[in-house]
C-alpha cells in the first residue's frame, strides 16, 4: 500500500472502499504469536472540559461502545456497539464521516476540504439559510452542483446508510486512532462524545501502558511487585552496585519522557555511620545521585535497545535541598526529559518524601550524554 500525500483520499467519507480492497487482496496467517495490549485494570480518560469520557475495561476480546449527543434534531442522541471485529466490514466500515453546515465554511477558510464535494460526507443542517445565502456559500466554496437544505435535516436530503450512521462512524474513527498503540487490543472501550483530539490523548495512555507491559515482560517483573522495573531489571540496565545503587524500583515510565523511581532509605545505609551519626540525615549529594540514576533508567528505556550504552552526567544545575531525608523515609524520584540534542539530554528532577504528594526534599536540573561503553 503506497501513499503519495499526507493522508488517504476521502472517497465517500467511509472506510468501506479500503476494507473491500484489503479483503480482495486476501490474508496470510503468520507463524509468530500475535502481540496484544491486554487491559487488566480500568483505564479512564476525561477531557479537561468534562465533555468527553473514554474508558477501557478488562475483557478477553475487543469491543467498542460509543454514545454521541450533539443536541441537534437531525441526529439526536445516538448509541452503537461493535461486539467483535468480524462485524466491522459490513456494519461499520460503510459509515461516512459527517460535519455540520456551520463547520464547512470554517474548514474551507483554514485551507481544508479544498476540492471537497457533498458526496464525500454527510452534512448536517444546523442553521437556517435562505436560498440566496445558501447559493452564496456554495459559490464561495467553488461548488457549482445543485444544493438544497433538505427536509430531513441533512443537506441535499442525503439518506443515512444506518439510522445511527454518525455514531458508527465514531466507532470507525476510534478504531483507527487505537491502531496508533502499535498492537491490537483486548478490552472493552466505552466512549461518550469522542473525537480525534481526545482519542489521541486516550491512546497516549494506552501506548504508555503497552510499553510498560513490554518492559515488564522483557525483565519478567512480577505483577505483585507493583513495579514497571524491579531491582533485578534495574541491575540489568545500570552498572551501579551496592553500596552505590540508589534506586530500588521504578513504578512508572510515561512515553519514555517521564519516570518515577523509588528509593527506600533505611538505617542500614552505610553512609549513616559517618554522616551525622547522632542524628542520621541522608547526604544531599546522594539524593542527587538517586535522581541521576533514575534519569539514567529513563534514558535507557528511551533508547529501547540500551545494551552497550551508558549514561554519563555532564552537569548539575540549580540544585536545591528543601527537606531532610531520614531513615525510614521513601524517596519518590521524578525525572522528566525537557530537551534533547542528538545524544545529549536535559532533565528536570525532583525528590519527594514518602509520596509524590509529599514534601519536596530536593530538586535539580541535570544534563546527560548517552555513549557507548
Amino acid at each position: 500500500m503506497e501513499l503519495d500525500t499526507n493522508e488517504p483520499p476521502v472517497i465517500d467519507g467511509s472506510s468501506k472502499p479500503f476494507v473491500d480492497l484489503l479483503r480482495s487482496a486476501g490474508f496470510t496467517e503468520q507463524n509468530a504469536p500475535k502481540d496484544y495490549l491486554v487491559i487488566e485494570n480500568t483505564v479512564h480518560y476525561r477531557s479537561p472540559d468534562n465533555q468527553t469520557d473514554i474508558v477501557a475495561f478488562p475483557m478477553d476480546d475487543f469491543r467498542v461502545t460509543v454514545m454521541i449527543d450533539y443536541k441537534n434534531p437531525a441526529l439526536g442522541s445516538q448509541y452503537t456497539s461493535m461486539f467483535n471485529m468480524s462485524e466491522y466490514p459490513e456494519e461499520f466500515s460503510p459509515a461516512r464521516t459527517f460535519c455540520f453546515l456551520n463547520e464547512v465554511e470554517d474548514l474551507y477558510e483554514q485551507g481544508l476540504i479544498k476540492g471537497g464535494k457533498f458526496d464525500n460526507a454527510v452534512v448536517i443542517v444546523d442553521r437556517k439559510l435562505s436560498d440566496g445565502e445558501l447559493k452564496s456559500l456554495m459559490n464561495k466554496l467553488g461548488i457549482t452542483e445543485s444544493v438544497v437544505l433538505g427536509e430531513n435535516g441533512i443537506l441535499n436530503n442525503t439518506q443515512l446508510r444506518f439510522p445511527n450512521e454518525p455514531a458508527r462512524h465514531k466507532v470507525l474513527d476510534l478504531i483507527g486512532d487505537l491502531a496508533l498503540i502499535g498492537a491490537p487490543l483486548k478490552g472493552h472501550i466505552m466512549a461518550a462524545r469522542p473525537g480525534h483530539r481526545h482519542n489521541i490523548e486516550f491512546v497516549k495512555m494506552l501506548r504508555n501502558l503497552y510499553k510498560q507491559n513490554k518492559l515488564k515482560l522483557k525483565y519478567q517483573v512480577s505483577k505483585s511487585s507493583g513495579a514497571v522495573l524491579d531491582i533485578n531489571a534495574i541491575k540489568k540496565m545500570l552498572p551501579h552496585r551496592y553500596p552505590f545503587l540508589m534506586v530500588d524500583k521504578v513504578i512508572s515510565i510515561e512515553n519514555s519522557n517521564r519516570i518515577i523511581g523509588v528509593k527506600n532509605v533505611t538505617i542500614n545505609e552505610p553512609y549513616f555511620q559517618g554522616h551525622f551519626p547522632q542524628k542520621p540525615v541522608m547526604p544531599g549529594v546522594l539524593i542527587i545521585e538517586a535522581m541521576a540514576q533514575t534519569g539514567g533508567l529513563l534514558l535507557m528505556s528511551h533508547y529501547g535497545n540500551y545494551e552497550g550504552k551508558l549514561a554519563y552526567f555532564t552537569s548539575i544545575d540549580k540544585a536545591k535541598f528543601r527537606k531532610q531525608v531520614l531513615p525510614g523515609d521513601q524517596l519518590f524520584l521524578q525525572v522528566e526529559i525537557t530537551d534533547r540534542k542528538l545524544n545529549i539530554f536535559k532533565m528536570k528532577a525532583k525528590a519527594f518524601r514518602n509520596s509524590l504528594d509529599g514534601e519536596l526534599a530536593a530538586e535539580a536540573e541535570l544534563m546527560c550524554a548517552v555513549a557507548n561503553e
